[in-house]
C-alpha cells in the first residue's frame, strides 16, 4: 500500500481508503455484519488506514461497526465521518438557508453522537455532509468547528461537496478553515480538475475522491439487462435508457485496457490516483474480495501521460442523481 499526505492535516493516508456507506445496511437489506467486519479487518491487513463513514449511513450502524472494528484492531487508524443536514436533503437545494442544514447546536450534537457510535474521544476528520458556498460567511459552522477542536473532539474540519458540484466549495476553500474536501471524481466526472484541484493544491487542502466507479457504472458490470435488488437506489440511478448508455460507454473504455490496467475497476482507481491533488480514493467495500481487488492497485505504478490523455476523451457531463 502506498501513502499520501492529506493536505495541511499532515496525516499520511492510504491511497485506497475504505468507503463505509454500504456496511451501514439500510437500502442493502440482508447485509451481514460479520462480512462487513471481515472486510474492515482485511483492509487493515492490506495497509488501509483511512476509513470514511457518516452518521446517516444506516442511522449510525456504519459508525457503530467501524467503532467495533477500531476497538478490536487498535493502532494508528484514521477515521472521517459526517454531520448530516437537519432536513436530511442531499444535495443542499440552491438557496436553502443554512438553518435548514446546520446550526451550531446540530453540528455539536451530531458530533457527540458520532463520538459515542465510534467509541473514540476524538474524530480525525468531521465533515459537513452537504454544502452551499453561500454559507461560507455564516458563523454557525465556524463556531461549531472551533469549539469542537478546542475541546479535542475533532482534529480537522472537512466538507463533503454536493454531487457533481465541485465549484460549489471554492469560497469555503479560500477561508483557510477547511482542511479536506470530499468530492465525486472519476473517469466520467473529471470536473474537479478545472478549479477545485488547483485551488486545493495552492491552499494545501486534502482531497478525498469518492464514487470512483460511478455507482457501479465504471466496474463494467452494468448491462441493459441488469436487474438490481428491490429498494436498491440504483433502480432509480440507472432508470430508463441509462443502463444502455452506460454499457455503451464502458465498452468504449475497454479498448484502453492492457498492460497499465487489466480491468475497468483497476483503470478507474488508477485514474483517480494519477493526480497528486488526490490523497485517497474511497471505493465502497462490503466484502473481503472487494477489498483485495481494490487494494491491489496501490503499487506505485502511475498511469502514463498517454493513457491519461486518452481517458480525458471519456469525460461525460451528466447527473444521474437528479
Amino acid at each position: 500500500m502506498q501513502y499520501r499526505t492529506l493536505g495541511r492535516t499532515g496525516l499520511r493516508v492510504s491511497e485506497i481508503g475504505f468507503g463505509a456507506w454500504g456496511i451501514g445496511g439500510g437500502m442493502w437489506q440482508g447485509e451481514v455484519d460479520a462480512e462487513s467486519m471481515k472486510a474492515l479487518h482485511e483492509a487493515a491487513d492490506l495497509g488501509v488506514n483511512f476509513f470514511d463513514t457518516a452518521l446517516v449511513y444506516g442511522e449510525g450502524r456504519s459508525e457503530s461497526l467501524v467503532g467495533r472494528f477500531l476497538k478490536e484492531r487498535k493502532g494508528n487508524l484514521i477515521v472521517a465521518t459526517k454531520v448530516p443536514p437537519i432536513n436530511r436533503i442531499w444535495p443542499a437545494r440552491a438557496g436553502m438557508p443554512i438553518s435548514e442544514a446546520f446550526t451550531y447546536e446540530h453540528i455539536v450534537a451530531s458530533t457527540e453522537t458520532s463520538l459515542r457510535n465510534l467509541g473514540v474521544e476524538t474524530i480525525d476528520i468531521m465533515q459537513l455532509h452537504v454544502w452551499d458556498d453561500r454559507w461560507t460567511e455564516r458563523d454557525e459552522w465556524k463556531r461549531a468547528f472551533a469549539k469542537l477542536k478546542e475541546q479535542g473532539k475533532v482534529r480537522f474540519a472537512g466538507i463533503s461537496i454536493n454531487d457533481h458540484q465541485p465549484s460549489n466549495a471554492l469560497l469555503a476553500a479560500a477561508t483557510g478553515l477547511i482542511d479536506t474536501f470530499q468530492v465525486i471524481y472519476n473517469i466520467f466526472d473529471q470536473t474537479p480538475e478545472d478549479a477545485l484541484f488547483p485551488l486545493c493544491l495552492e491552499k494545501n487542502i486534502g482531497i478525498i475522491a469518492r464514487v470512483p466507479f460511478d455507482e457501479g457504472a465504471l466496474t463494467g458490470a452494468i448491462t441493459p439487462d441488469t436487474v438490481f435488488p428491490p429498494r436498491d437506489f440504483r433502480n432509480d440511478y440507472f432508470k430508463g435508457e441509462r443502463k444502455a448508455e452506460v454499457f455503451r460507454r464502458t465498452n468504449d473504455l475497454r479498448a484502453l485496457l492492457g498492460r497499465e490496467a487489466a480491468t475497468l475497476p483497476e483503470l478507474s482507481l488508477r485514474f483517480c490516483l494519477h493526480t497528486p491533488a488526490v490523497s485517497t480514493v474511497i471505493p465502497g467495500m462490503r466484502s473481503a474480495k472487494n477489498v483485495r481487488a481494490n487494494c491491489g492497485i496501490s503499487d506505485g505504478k502511475p498511469l502514463s501521460d498517454a493513457l491519461v490523455a486518452r481517458l480525458r476523451q471519456h469525460a461525460w457531463t451528466k447527473n444521474y442523481y437528479d
